[in-house]
């Protein structure tokens, strides 16, 4: 019996037949052992709310909270027509469909990613189609030939995978209840004036959206001050020259530039003893191993018009086409067991390096370590040479390759100098340091390709006297926080917002590892990505800002748990728990209805946001039917509009026409009724500029030439 493999993308499935030697079929591949097909990311989606309830085609405020008994799936709509099932999807549904059925096939394998998001893209198509048959789960972290056949003889039952998809079908769900619910009550609240348009409401999107526009008040809100410094220029008896800052108690920075002109005085033009002369070398370890945060900062940073969202769809071609290990991981390491294939893959790869003989492989706990592993290893490249890469390919593999490579170079040495000087026969409360760096040993700096910033100092010993030349008091002017970049951004969505400093990495890295983050690392590029096309922030250069829209949220926005990075990481680590038994999806999930319900209430009576009348509900029943579309057109605070103007249907009659208003009229619910049944609506006792009264029946018509639509008048005798 053959079994039948379902991989995630066309190019997986490709691999996976190149290793088994199956051959192209329509839609499939065949060999002796195997068919494999594919699916194209999400196949299914979870059903609209108005496939539950018809009555949830229109969005009307007493509808929300809306929490289904039980979630559906249904195949993924068509991107440009929502009102119909998106084609390839349905075709392809249908040949997993009838392969799964095929008397000579015994049973399925899902081999989707080996994450969250992976597992649950197979599992809504077992669900959906629900196989007689056993299912077994392929878990790869690279899809080269000889991964994808070991991986084959190992293949594990997929019930054992039950945590995962709980985790990852409780995302799902979750975010589905936040965003439908939120996102539909907040754009009603908000439907008039200017910020007559969608408001998308998300679990990551909103705290990640705080994150800048703390950043932004942070800029807004800093006060130019100003410090002073004392720097001496000091010359040796053979002319050499060195320079010195004057400190006080390690303190270099005098809020008044008095005290030090005084000194600058007395010192200029006299000798200076070396008292003290300390040197020291330091070790410059290889920077980690890149997981999907650290590359996507390390290239945003780099290279100018980058975004975290490019370099993640850049690393994904690279896997898919067999190049590096899976690339949306948290790791930072490599775990033990990958010793073997780590040194075969650096053998491979040393070869085409200028610094062949400087590479000697290691296990040292800084590259292999299986305690700080969780579910992927650190982003690395293969044994598969690459042939012809684009040009952000190369960027993106080069990094990653040199990042590899420079783990086993020697260690980069420093030599760092202070020297004291003391000024000659004179009772000073402070200090001139001069200091100074060597590089002894350039080492992995050399690959990844950093110059080393020198100060050289001139040879001078303990004792010995220099002469200070010149004297200058400089001001400096204290800078503002720099605005948040995807770089910066994604390294405060990876560790929720805490603070570490370089001798704090290992703990940043078990940070990160256990869950409790903005996002996850699959997640935080689309993120970014979401809110910029929300119209919440913007980018200028590489550097991100709020804009008003997304001000006006984060003041605003009644449901202030969503903004708080404490609360938003639990949820997250809380997914992270149930991927490891610790919590229920059930559990998860009425924990989020309960925050939805209490949102929603609160919402809907925070009369600061979206207006004081727009959480007053209005006429239940639609005005009746858009004469564009045919959809509803429904009442807001600020006029009737079609019901289907998030798919960008624009007819609206404002409730404050200046026309009707200059008549002494307004727009009713009423008029708006009978206008759109008959085409007119009169109108009696209405009063003209001059004072005289007249009636007429008010026609409401769309210009052949401007598309707009324009009241026109036939007057009643």
């Amino acid at each position: 019996m053959k079994k039948l493999i379902l991989a995630e993308k066309p190019s997986v499935a490709k691999n996976i037949a190149d290793a088994v030697g199956a051959v192209r079929k329509n839609g499939y591949f065949e060999g002796k052992d195997y068919l494999i097909t594919w699916a194209f990311g999400h196949l299914l989606q979870l059903y609209d709310a108005r496939d539950y309830n018809p009555e949830m085609k229109t969005w009307r405020m007493e509808k929300f909270p809306f929490i289904p008994e039980e979630f559906h799936y249904k195949v993924k709509m068509d991107a440009k027509n929502r009102e119909k099932a998106d084609a390839g999807a349905v075709r392809q549904i249908g040949i997993i469909k009838n392969l799964m059925e095929r008397s000579d096939v015994g049973g399925m394998i899902s081999a989707t990613d080996d994450d969250r998001e992976g597992q649950i893209i197979a599992d809504e198509i077992w669900n959906y189609l629900r196989p007689q048959k056993p299912v077994e789960r392929l878990l790869l972290n690279e899809w080269t030939a000889d991964e994808v056949k070991r991986g084959l003889e190992n293949v594990r039952s997929n019930e054992e995978m039950r945590s995962l998809q709980d985790a990852g079908f409780g995302r799902q769900m979750a975010d589905w209840l936040i965003g439908i619910n939120l996102t539909s009550v907040a754009t009603l609240k908000c439907r008039h004036g200017k910020n007559s348009r969608l408001l998308n409401v998300g679990r990551v999107l909103m705290p990640t959206l705080k994150i800048i526009y703390d950043r932004d008040k942070e800029i807004a809100d800093f006060k130019v001050t100003k410090y002073y410094k004392l720097k001496g220029c000091f010359q040796t008896d053979d002319k050499e020259k060195l320079e010195g800052i004057y400190y006080v108690k390690k303190n270099e920075k005098f809020d008044s530039p008095e005290e030090l002109k005084e000194i600058q005085k007395q010192v200029e033009g006299h000798p200076a003893v070396i008292t003290e002369k300390k040197v020291s070398q330091k070790k410059e370890y290889a920077p980690y191993l890149f997981n999907l945060s650290n590359l996507q900062g390390f290239v945003t940073g780099k290279y100018k018009g980058w975004t975290s969202d490019r370099v993640l769809r850049t690393a994904q071609s690279l896997y898919e086409k067999k190049l590096i290990t899976y690339p949306r991981t948290a790791s930072s390491v490599l775990d033990e067991s990958l010793i073997g294939r780590a040194k075969k893959v650096l053998e491979i790869h040393k070869e085409v390096c200028p610094y062949k003989e400087m590479i000697k492989f290691h296990t040292a706990r800084r590259v292999f370590d299986s305690k700080k592993v969780e579910s992927h290893s650190a982003i690395i490249p293969t044994y598969v040479m690459p042939g012809n890469l684009s040009d952000a390919e190369t960027i993106v593999y080069e990094a990653i390759r040199n990042r590899f490579l420079a783990q086993f170079m020697p260690v980069a040495v420093a030599e760092d100098t202070v020297l004291h000087l003391k000024m000659k026969d004179m009772e000073l409360p402070g200090e001139f340091l001069s200091k100074g760096k060597i590089q002894l040993e350039a080492g992995w700096k050399r690959i990844e390709g950093i110059d080393a910033k020198e100060v050289i100092l001139p040879p001078v010993e303990k004792g010995q006297e220099v002469l200070l030349i010149q004297a200058e008091v400089n001001e400096v002017e204290r800078k503002p926080p720099k605005a948040h970049t995807e770089k910066t951004l994604l390294r405060v969505m990876e560790t929720c917002g805490r603070n570490y400093e370089e001798k704090d990495e290992q703990e940043m890295m078990m940070a990160i590892l256990s869950g409790f983050s903005i996002g996850t690392p699959a997640t935080r590029a689309e993120t970014i990505k979401k809110l910029k096309d929300a119209g919440y922030i913007r980018a200028k250069g590489k550097n991100l800002s709020c804009t008003d829209l997304g001000k006006m949220l984060v003041e605003t926005f009644p449901a202030r748990e969503l903004f708080d990075l404490e609360y938003t990481g639990r949820l997250e680590k809380t997914l992270s728990d149930i991927e490891k038994k610790r919590y229920t999806r059930e559990e998860f999930l009425d924990f989020v209805t309960s925050f939805v319900e209490s949102s929603v209430k609160k919402i809907k009576e925070d009369v600061n946001f979206g207006g004081a009348e727009a959480g007053v509900p209005l006429h239940a029943e639609p005005a009746g039917k858009c004469p564009e579309c045919g959809a509803d057109v429904i009442e807001t605070p600020k006029a009737f509009g079609c019901s289907r103007w998030r798919e960008g249907c624009k007819f609206t009659i404002w409730k404050n026409d200046s026309l009707i208003t200059s008549l002494g009229k307004k727009v009713s619910y009423e008029m708006v009724k009978i206008l759109l049944e008959h085409g007119k609506v009169g109108f009696r006792g209405c009063v003209s500029k001059k004072g005289n009264k007249f009636s007429a029946y008010f026609f409401y018509e769309k210009e052949e030439k401007t598309g707009k639509y324009k009241w026109r008048l036939e007057f009643i005798d």
